[in-house]
């Protein structure tokens, strides 16, 4: 580091191989030490810590200098290595060979390709490559845009916690009004699907890598499972399911070694489970279905072309599957097909079955509602569907962006009586949030963006819920006490 009590150390750590694409800079200012770091190119992840002196603070950046020069990473000058492009997923989708179409009841259009999709009994989310993420009635009506700084991967659900995985390397919260960016997944980590279990992030990447991270957003354990391209991930208390080129692999919750793998036939494009099963789409054209305790092919759903995405209703008695011929399929649970019939528009590149309703979201970039009721599907074969509606956008959209720093949240000065007061404290030199209000354990620690955490401030927040883990998860929105 360069003399005076200000100084900048910036390195990057870039192999030929795609493995890693990253910097790490370091900035000592009197007492203060920030670290930012994230892919090349990026603004990347900022955290400030203040010591007592300015030795002290001298010696942690020292320190940390050092472990990112012990594993690789070399001095450098920022900006002059140029950004590796985050993969877009790259998909071909032909028109249907079926003899009919879908009853599908409403078609909303968001304008670029969607992957992420979610439906709960409240809501329909879409998430689309434009970083868009868009919420909808079940009629099809518009509520409200988020918009992220990346395309959206995949959409996932924690119980009635939302998450978008992001180009950006990041996956943010959209439980409450205002976004944030909850987790900052492994600089090098190209997402390509992820799961959330009781606050515990499993992310699949480019590289068929299991990369897992607790509620506190640090690096748990990873694995490299033995193909590429892993377009799955599902987690339960029992196991995470890793689905990738060479089949299905299912690894202990902690970490400590693989249960089973189970080679598919083709490379795995899409993945679902149920309470005892895991579903895996192939590009091999079917769905296969395999066991969580033994990794055993139980049943086979073949279909005509490649496999996108697919779902079942509860239980797993019906599964669907979206093929990249614009078809979409349903089979009895022993794999007999029962029907198919063309979308009336792209490929299905993810899927949900809820409440006799198909919910697809497309190549062309749109979420499609689709009567699955026996009724409409034995008139739709008979060539009698009904008129789909275009959904249209609301004149004056509620639209939401996450907050890139505490002065950015509503305030307010002082609780609303019901509401759960939280403090940011300095432990060991990380930023932790612990309850203040009373009725909740003191010393567990919240779920809680980085972005917007301060050393001594306080926020307000709607509600906590306890997870399994030990640690507070805020459900609803977050502002600053005065």
């Amino acid at each position: 580091m360069a003399g005076g009590s200000a100084s900048t150390t910036y390195l990057e750590l870039s192999q030929e191989d795609g493995a890693a694409h990253k910097f790490y800079e370091v900035a000592v200012d009197g007492l203060v030490v920030t670290v930012r770091y994230g892919r090349i190119g990026a603004a990347g992840q900022t955290q400030t810590t203040t010591f007592p002196t300015v030795d002290k603070a001298r010696a942690a950046a020292a320190k940390k200098v050092g472990e990112k020069v012990r594993k690789g990473y070399a001095p450098a000058i920022a900006g002059q290595r140029a950004p590796r492009a985050v993969t877009r997923r790259q998909v071909a989708s032909a028109p249907s060979t079926a003899r009919a179409v879908a009853p599908v009841l409403w078609r909303f259009r968001t304008g670029s390709s969607a992957f992420g999709i979610h439906v709960d009994d409240d809501r329909c989310w879409v998430g689309n490559q434009a970083g868009d993420v868009y919420t909808l009635d079940h009629d099809g009506g518009v509520l409200a845009r988020f918009s992220l700084p990346d395309g959206v991967k995949c959409l996932v659900a924690d119980d009635f916690w939302i998450y978008a995985g992001c180009d950006d390397g990041r996956v943010y919260d959209l439980s409450s009004k205002l976004p944030f960016a909850a987790y900052d997944v492994a600089a090098d980590v190209d997402i390509f699907w992820l799961d959330i279990h009781e606050g515990v992030l499993n992310v699949s990447d480019r590289e068929g890598r299991l990369t897992v991270i607790d509620h506190e957003d640090e690096h748990q354990w990873s694995r490299r499972s033995s193909g590429e391209h892993a377009w799955m991930v599902r987690a339960d208390d029992r196991a995470v399911y890793h689905g990738h080129q060479s089949g299905v692999s299912a690894y202990a919750p902690d970490g400590s070694g693989e249960l089973w793998h189970t080679p598919t036939r083709g490379g795995v494009l899409f993945g679902w489970q149920e309470q005892d099963a895991v579903f895996a789409g192939t590009a091999h054209r079917v769905v296969q279905r395999l066991s969580k305790a033994t990794g055993t092919v139980e049943a086979t759903y073949a279909c005509d072309s490649a496999v996108y995405s697919c779902a079942t209703s509860p239980g797993g008695r019906f599964v669907f599957a979206g093929d990249a011929s614009s078809s979409v399929y349903c089979f009895d649970r022993d794999g007999t097909r029962l029907w198919k019939l063309g979308t009336g528009g792209g490929s299905a590149l993810s899927m949900q079955y809820r409440e006799e309703r198909l919910y697809l979201v497309t190549t062309d970039g749109s979420l499609v509602c689709v009567d699955a009721s026996e009724a409409a599907i034995t008139a739709a074969q008979q060539g009698t569907v009904p008129v789909a509606r275009d959904v249209k956008l609301a004149a004056a959209l509620p639209t939401y962006a996450p907050a890139t720093a505490a002065t950015s949240l509503a305030s307010v000065s002082q609780a609303p009586a019901g509401a759960i007061v939280v403090e940011c404290v300095q432990t060991t030199g990380r930023l932790r949030v612990h309850v203040v209000s009373e009725g909740y354990d003191h010393s567990w620690n919240v779920q809680f963006p980085r972005t917007i955490r301060e050393p001594g401030a306080r926020y307000v927040v709607d509600a906590l819920h306890p997870a399994a883990g030990g640690f507070y998860r805020v459900r609803g929105d977050i502002r600053r006490l005065l």
